[in-house]
């Protein structure tokens, strides 16, 4: 199964990924982690890389869609792939379904988890993560037990400076921007999958399986 996932910021898409991969046996393959693997490795795509981040600059479309292929040719995504945080254009999209296309493949379904901005800005703005351990709580449904202190390790819990509601509603119109017309070009396409994102994480993951096994 070959399957897209979008959705703005704080829509649960780690957490979707994680139960899609788990479930249908494929592999997850964010553009992040390939970033950070190919500069890890000081590949010649992750030295290209690491100069436009290092400079500040954004990693051309062009230069993305070669480490997305690059990663798309190994073993492991034979059986099937998740892709997480790609594509974030319609040119990236367009590459994307060339690419297929010339490889005599094509994509199974693209999930579009759906959540209303106001709750995204009210669940990412609540975040609240231990500088020590990582853990995540959020200030109305996972607090702390004692305010400001990690249940985990007893950390110092912190709101991620990039949670704050201007920076979160900054981070979701630049979604808006950018990803909205993936859904459009992937509804002409007669390949979109929208879910509820505010239910349950069991619930919305339940909505995923029982589409996909009648559309796929």
């Amino acid at each position: 199964m070959r399957l897209i996932l979008l959705g703005p910021p704080g829509a649960g898409k780690g957490t979707q990924a994680t139960s899609i991969v788990k479930e249908y046996g494929i592999t997850h393959i964010s553009t992040g982690d390939i970033f950070r693997h190919n500069i890890k490795n000081e590949t010649e795509l992750g030295k290209k890389v690491k100069a436009y981040l290092d400079n500040g600059q954004l990693v051309p479309d062009e230069l993305t869609i070669d480490l997305v292929w690059d990663r798309l040719s190994k073993d492991d995504c034979k059986n099937g792939f998740l892709l997480d945080g790609f594509p974030r254009t319609i040119n990236q999209a367009e590459a994307l379904q060339k690419g297929l296309e010339e490889r005599g493949l094509k994509l199974d379904r693209v999930v579009n988890i759906d959540v209303d901005k106001n709750i995204l800005v009210k669940r990412l703005s609540g975040r609240r993560v231990c500088k020590d351990c990582g853990e995540t709580y959020h200030i109305d449904n996972k607090p702390t037990a004692k305010e400001g202190i990690c249940d985990n390790c007893s950390g110092e819990v912190i709101q991620r400076a990039d949670d704050n509601e201007k920076t979160v509603l900054d981070r979701i119109e630049v979604y808006e921007k950018q990803t909205f017309p993936l859904i459009d070009f992937y509804t002409n396409l007669n390949l979109i999958l929208t879910v509820d994102g505010t239910l349950p994480i069991e619930d919305v993951f339940s909505q995923i399986k029982e589409s996909l096994s009648t559309n796929v």
